[in-house]
């Protein structure tokens, strides 16, 4: 499916089904269930529009974003814990994953944001 993201990040479409997650349990998870290349090749795509995105999504208010903008949101969230496994885990990720899987989210500041947004 395409036209899911605002323009300019057309090249991230395939990887909205995977990781555009809403809540922070689901990226966390997902983190842990990819693989390693699948990651990789989300890092690689996404890294380099990290600062059109940011430029994008702070340009107004959250409960103002639409829908394709709040997508690419949550896609860059996702990012932010995939950094973490490729940047600093890098082959230790899989040894880690366990241990991270004992942290049992409920809930974060992104997702109360989200809840918040879709009420407005």
């Amino acid at each position: 499916m395409s036209g899911q993201l605002p323009s300019g990040f057309e090249v991230l479409e395939p990887f909205v089904q995977i990781w555009a997650r809403p809540t922070t349990a689901e990226r966390a998870a997902l983190r842990s269930a990819s693989a390693p290349e699948d990651r990789q090749a989300f890092f690689a795509a996404a890294s380099p529009l990290l600062d059109a995105a940011m430029v994008l999504l702070d340009s107004r208010p959250l409960a103002e974003l639409a829908p394709n903008e709040r997508r690419l949101m949550d896609l860059f969230l996702s990012l932010a814990h995939v950094a973490l496994a490729v940047e600093i885990q890098g082959p230790d990720e899989v040894k880690s994953a366990p241990w991270r899987d004992r942290l049992r989210i409920t809930r974060s500041a992104t997702d109360i944001q989200n809840i918040a947004g879709e009420a407005a």
